[in-house]
């Protein structure tokens, strides 16, 4: 076993080292702190970005509510509304029917007053008839019981209160 990259040789082990430390100090100075900066960067992005996702979400979640409230504002009023619109319904039913009735009594009341002067007016002309009948009756009574003298007597009388009458 004679070769040589088997064997431990201590110049090649410094070298190595030292390579390794020059190598590393490089890329600290060089590689390592963008690299750190980077990712320190993107790791500030990241935590931006869940940041404002957050906020977002709760922003979110704040318009759902309101929107929600405002869907049962919206709600509570239109049953208002339509609450309103029935009542004011029932106020003009109940209004119309109240001047129905008002009016039909007006005409009953006024139907009333018509039968009950058309039963006057039948009742007087029924009177007056009676009157002329009586009269006539009586006049063809009178005629056949009483005497001419009778007769000239009555006609006085009745000449004279008509005078009598007249003169008052």
């Amino acid at each position: 076993m004679n070769n040589p990259l088997v064997q431990p040789d201590p110049g090649l082990f410094i070298w190595t080292i030292l390579v390794f430390l020059i190598l590393v100090g490089l890329l600290s100075k060089f590689a390592w702190k963008p690299l750190l900066a980077l990712l320190d960067k993107r790791e500030k992005s990241i935590r931006d970005s869940l940041d404002d996702a957050e906020k977002a979400r709760a922003e979110l979640e704040n318009l759902q509510q309101k929107s929600e409230e405002l869907i049962a504002r919206a709600r509570t009023e239109a049953q208002q509304i339509v609450a309103e619109g029935k009542t004011a319904g029932e106020r003009l039913k109940t209004e119309t029917l109240e001047t129905a009735r008002k009016q039909a009594d007006a005409v009953i009341t006024n139907a009333e007053q018509q039968i009950q002067a058309e039963k006057e007016k039948a009742i007087s002309e029924i009177k007056a008839e009676v009157v002329d009948i009586s009269l006539e009756v009586a006049g063809k009574l009178i005629r056949k019981n009483l005497s001419k003298a009778d007769n000239q007597a009555l006609i006085d009388e009745t000449v004279s209160n008509i005078r009598q009458r007249n003169e008052a």
